[in-house]
C-alpha cells in the first residue's frame, strides 16, 4: 500500500487533540450524559414501575407506553404530559429523552429490545468523575490509509457489552493502513456525518493499558482517491468502559489488531485505570 505521508505540526496538533478530549469528556459527564444513568431497564408487556423514574412502563408491538399516576408528569417537546402517553415504535438505535424535574429518561431500542435508562445529574458516577486517562498525543499515530469499499454494503453482526445482546450494522468497506511497515485492515461502519466512517477495534494494549472490550475511532469521509486519515490519538472509550448500564457493540473479530496501539484513551479510573 502506497499513500502520501501526513505532515503535522506538533503544537497545533496537541491543541486540537486537547480540545477534542475536553469536548468528549464534557459530553460524557454532562448533566444527562452516560455517567448520569442510574439503571438499565428492559421493558416487557408486563407494566412495571421503577424507583428512579415516574410512571408505569410497558411495551408491545405497538410501541412503548407509560401510565403516569396523579401528580406525575413528563416533559416532552416542551409540553407537560400526564396520564397515559404512547411513545409509539422506536427505531433501532434511536432514543427519546422525556424530562422530569432536573432529570431525563432515555427511552430507546437496542438490539431489538425496548429499554429505559433514567439519567440523574446527581448520580455518584457523574459527580465523582475526574476525567479519563489517555496517552500523550503523538503524530506517529496519525496513520494515512485507504478506503476499500465493498461492492455492496454488508450487514455485520457483532456482540455487545450486555451478554446475549447483538447489534447489526451496515459496513460500507474496510480501511487499510500501515504501522511500522506492516499492513492492517479494519472493517468500518457508517459514521455520524455523511460519508464518514467508524471503526471499533481492540489491540495488544486492550486489557493492559486500554479498556479490554473495545475502543472506537472516527474517520472523515475518504477523498476522491479513497485516501483517509486515521488518528488513533482519538481512539475513544465507549460508555461501557465506565458503566455496566451501557449496551455498547463489540468489534468484529477481524478488528482485533495484532499491534499495540499506544495512543488514545486508556482504562478509566472507574475501571481501575490511573488517576488523572
Amino acid at each position: 500500500m502506497t499513500v502520501p505521508r501526513i505532515d503535522i505540526g506538533q503544537e497545533s496538533f496537541t491543541e486540537e487533540w486537547q480540545s477534542w478530549h475536553r469536548e468528549k469528556e464534557a459530553n460524557l459527564a454532562g448533566p444527562h450524559g452516560f455517567l448520569a444513568i442510574t439503571s438499565l431497564r428492559w421493558l416487557s408487556a408486563e407494566p412495571e414501575r421503577f424507583e428512579d423514574a415516574p410512571g408505569v412502563w410497558s411495551t408491545s408491538a405497538a410501541g412503548v407506553v407509560v401510565e403516569l399516576a396523579e401528580g406525575e408528569e413528563l416533559t416532552i417537546d416542551g409540553q407537560s404530559v400526564t396520564g397515559r402517553h404512547d411513545f409509539g415504535v422506536i427505531g433501532e438505535r434511536d432514543s427519546l429523552f422525556p424530562g422530569f424535574g432536573d432529570s431525563v429518561i432515555e427511552v430507546a431500542k437496542r438490539g431489538g429490545h425496548d429499554i429505559l435508562r433514567p439519567r440523574h445529574p446527581g448520580n455518584a458516577l457523574r459527580t465523582g468523575f475526574t476525567g479519563t486517562p489517555a496517552y500523550a498525543p503523538a503524530t506517529h499515530w496519525v496513520r494515512p490509509g485507504r478506503f476499500l469499499p465493498f461492492e455492496e454494503p454488508r450487514a455485520v453482526t457483532v456482540g455487545a457489552s450486555v451478554e446475549g445482546l447483538e447489534h447489526v450494522y451496515d459496513s460500507p468497506g474496510q480501511v487499510e493502513f500501515e504501522v511500522d511497515g506492516e499492513t492492517y485492515r479494519l472493517t468500518t461502519f457508517n459514521g455520524k456525518r455523511p460519508g464518514s466512517l467508524t471503526a471499533l477495534f481492540t489491540d495488544l494494549t486492550s486489557g493492559v493499558t486500554t479498556y479490554a472490550a473495545n475502543r472506537s475511532v472516527q474517520i472523515d469521509a475518504p477523498d476522491e482517491q479513497g485516501l483517509v486519515r486515521i488518528d488513533f490519538n482519538r481512539a475513544a472509550n465507549l460508555p461501557c468502559a465506565y458503566t455496566d448500564l451501557a449496551t455498547c457493540p463489540l468489534p468484529p473479530k477481524e478488528n482485533r489488531l495484532p499491534v499495540a496501539v499506544e495512543a488514545g484513551e486508556r482504562i478509566p479510573v472507574e475501571r481501575g485505570g490511573p488517576a488523572v
